[in-house]
């Protein structure tokens, strides 16, 4: 297993407080740009979260008054247009590897977005357990925009889920900005939140879930995942199976003592 507290990445701030980790991209003069390096870093560390054991909750946080504008223009967008193919191909596996890892990462991610939240920033959010947008935020998935797909790093198969298919549609699409407001009718954001309480709130709301069965909101997230492509009897047999691995736990033991006693139980996750 592996401590990430200290861990020093390069392309990115990262701190762990109360076994929450809190990503931040760090180029706010520009928005907070993805590149090269920052995908592929990012990516490792999602990795690497499956085996941490002192990290329970993940939160994405803004950085400046925005999230992230995206695949950085002259440090991404210019030189893929001088790649052949091969190339072409490493890059947007890797961009989606990065989608997998947050999926698979065995931890809750919330995302606390603020500003522009575009392009890749827009599917890093997407690819959240959970939104928090201040009401200001502005998310796009303007891929067409520069002459690309809307299908990108999953965005395809996982929008659809949360706001419908044609709704995601007309984003992906047009690649128009969804308001703040809208996203949160539409299901996208889980609430809206002024700038100066939107990372408090992102912050309150990791620690009630790292306070909960750890283990078992891995197996959630693990099943909201593979759900998607089971049928009904198929997932219904799947998550009989997940809980009871659950119920073996000594945290269900816990919940059951702590009910007795009349008292809040005190998760371990283990």
């Amino acid at each position: 297993m592996t401590q990430l507290a200290d861990l020093k990445p390069q392309h990115f701030a990262w701190q762990v407080t109360d076994r929450i980790a809190t990503i931040r991209l760090n180029r706010p003069e520009r928005k907070n740009p993805l590149t090269f390096d920052s995908y592929a870093e990012l990516r490792d560390t999602f990795r690497a979260l499956v085996y941490a054991t002192d990290v329970d909750v993940v939160v994405l946080a803004s950085n400046g008054g925005n999230f992230c504008s995206g695949g950085d223009v002259h440090e991404i967008i210019g030189p893929l247009v001088a790649m052949e193919m091969p190339e072409l191909l490493a890059f947007t596996r890797m961009t989606g590897d990065l989608v997998k890892a947050m999926i698979a990462c065995g931890k809750p991610v919330i995302a606390a977005v603020d500003g522009v939240c575009a392009g890749a920033g827009a599917i890093l959010a997407m690819a959240s357990d959970l939104r928090l947008a201040t009401p200001q935020a502005k998310c796009a998935f303007l891929f067409t925009r520069v002459g690309l797909a809307g299908a990108d790093m999953g965005a395809c198969a996982i929008l659809p889920r949360i706001i419908g298919q044609g709704r995601a549609a007309e984003l992906l699409y047009t690649g128009r900005s969804m308001g703040a407001q809208e996203g949160h009718a539409w299901g996208f954001w889980n609430a809206l939140h002024a700038a100066d309480a939107l990372e408090a709130a992102a912050m309150d709301l990791a620690r009630k879930i790292a306070a909960g069965p750890n283990f078992a909101h891995m197996m959630t997230k693990t099943q909201l995942s593979h759900e998607w492509s089971m049928g009904l009897e198929q997932a219904i047999e799947a998550e009989a199976q997940a809980q009871a691995i659950c119920m073996k736990t000594q945290d269900f033991a816990r919940a059951y003592h702590a009910f007795v006693a009349k008292q809040t139980p005190v998760f371990e996750g283990n």
